[in-house]
């Protein structure tokens, strides 16, 4: 639980820096026609996914940081994935969204009121119940036939994930956001479907193929969703996508329970977790407009 932890706090604090960096990239030459406080610059009305953003954005020193956090919030991922059922794990990286709020108000001077600050206690509360309640890891392998679907899943990710671009300006981030989360929630069940780290047994597995395209589509559309709009609505999406879904893949393929007696606690636990992130989207907003003075380092 610990390593779950470990990764939310990691997630959460690169979701900003990343958030800072890529609106700092939409303001960069490319956007010179648009006006300098739009989010999403002069590609605001095309496609939902940006690669020449990801490209100015990896210019950014706080963008580094932010995938210098992301690899260890990964790695930590990894570790709790194979220790506890997904969707312990998946709720808590659910707690990202609260981190994601605090370190909003340290870094973008957003002020947290009273209803969120409590909804970061309902999702602390959630998680201390899902760690009462939580088993072993499932010791079911995954069929050849799920380690195909999440490597179509992965496809599709990518595919919605463009058609996002064409939604409403008030959508699209949480759209893209959600499309993200799916595919983060592909690399968290495919790495319990990876069975062998030999290089035959990894190379001849769907489910590697299915890691890196989620992940990386998953990549690419938070970057975007960032750019344009909330911080903590982008995060929204994510919360959803990366957890309900591969926490019902976990318990009805991989064989992932609860302790003898408190499955009613894990639920319980999952749903308050959940619904606490969420709570944070629609309470926590980060401001659209951020100005980020380059000369000076970010704090408060």
């Amino acid at each position: 639980m610990v390593c779950a932890l470990g990764a939310a706090v990691c997630f959460g604090t690169a979701t900003v820096l990343q958030a800072i960096a890529a609106r700092a990239a939409a303001r960069g030459p490319e956007s010179s026609g648009s006006s300098a406080g739009s989010p999403g610059g002069a590609s605001s009305g095309a496609s939902g996914v940006d690669a020449a953003l990801l490209l100015r954005a990896l210019r950014e020193w706080r963008y580094i940081a932010g995938l210098a956090l992301d690899g260890v919030g990964f790695v930590l991922q990894i570790a709790a994935l194979r220790s506890l059922p997904i969707y312990t794990v998946g709720a808590a990286l659910a707690a990202s969204l609260a981190v994601t709020a605090v370190v909003a108000a340290w870094l973008l001077h957003v002020r947290l009121s009273g209803l969120e600050w409590g909804a970061v206690a309902v999702v602390c509360a959630g998680l201390a119940m899902l760690g009462l309640a939580s088993g072993e890891e499932g010791d079911k392998t995954g069929s050849t036939a799920l380690k195909y679907a999440m490597l179509g899943t992965a496809v599709v990710v990518l595919l919605l994930g463009a058609l996002a671009g064409r939604l409403p300006d008030r959508g699209r981030g949480l759209a893209l956001g959600l499309g993200a989360g799916f595919g983060f929630g592909v690399v968290e069940v495919s790495v319990r479907l990876i069975d062998g780290l030999t290089p035959s047994a990894l190379f001849t597995n769907p489910a590697t193929y299915a890691l890196l395209l989620g992940g990386g589509a998953a990549f690419l559309l938070l970057t975007s969703a960032l750019q344009r709009g909330s911080v903590t609505t982008a995060t929204a999406g994510l919360v959803i996508g990366e957890t309900i879904g591969p926490a019902v893949v976990g318990v009805v393929w991989l064989g992932d329970r609860t302790r003898e007696g408190l499955a009613w606690l894990a639920v319980l636990g999952f749903a308050v977790a959940v619904a606490g992130a969420l709570a944070l989207a629609r309470f926590g907003e980060a401001p659209v407009e951020v100005e980020v003075d380059e000369s000076e380092p970010v704090g408060p």
